[in-house]
């Protein structure tokens, strides 16, 4: 049995990273009317024949969210967990009428 020498990283090699975008999911567990939110809700848009969730900007906070009609959420664009808080905190807020 023949061994392989492991290959080494040069001394000069920069592992330091920076996060960029956290992707997380939520349920909410209500059904929402994805279409009824797209007509009242400002910065969300609904096309069913494109997509089947509706995507709403959430521009101050810097995150986009995608709602589905069984409340589901999928949070992207994020940097950190507080800022995810943040957008799922503002949507719900933003759908207090349009959960069923």
């Amino acid at each position: 049995m023949v061994k392989k020498a492991k290959k080494r990283l040069p001394r000069n090699v920069d592992m330091s990273f920076k996060v960029e975008n956290i992707v997380a999911s939520a349920n909410l567990k209500v059904e929402l009317d994805l279409f009824n939110i797209a007509m009242e809700v400002d910065n969300v848009e609904y096309e069913p024949e494109q997509f089947p969730g509706a995507i709403m900007r959430l521009k101050d906070i810097g995150t986009t969210l995608l709602l589905f009609k069984n409340g589901k959420v999928i949070c992207s664009g994020a940097k950190s967990e507080k800022q995810i808080g943040q957008s799922i905190r503002k949507a719900v807020d933003l759908l207090r009428d349009f959960i069923h």
